[in-house]
């Protein structure tokens, strides 16, 4: 346990932060997999209407410092690629 109080306030935040980045990548990554199962099933109508959700909620995780750009670039990309 820390001792300084700025340790232990460090340690609150990051707890925080923590727990804000779990949930912002849950979400990402639970619409992704709904979004591969709808490729996969051959729903292409259903799939093309949620791929702008999916990749805005991409580019979220990335202002939010969760994933790097370039992570999220190729995860897009690979995206619209199996959707075409």
């Amino acid at each position: 346990m820390p001792i300084l109080r700025s340790a232990k306030k460090r340690m609150r935040q990051d707890q925080k932060k923590r727990l804000r980045n779990q949930s912002v990548k849950k979400q990402t990554k639970t619409s992704i997999k709904k979004l591969k199962e709808l490729i996969d099933e051959g729903k292409k109508n259903e799939a093309k209407k949620s791929l702008p959700h999916v990749l805005s909620l991409i580019d979220k995780t990335v202002v939010k410092g969760v994933w790097h750009k370039n992570k999220a670039a190729r995860i897009k990309s690979r995206l619209t690629k199996k959707l075409n």
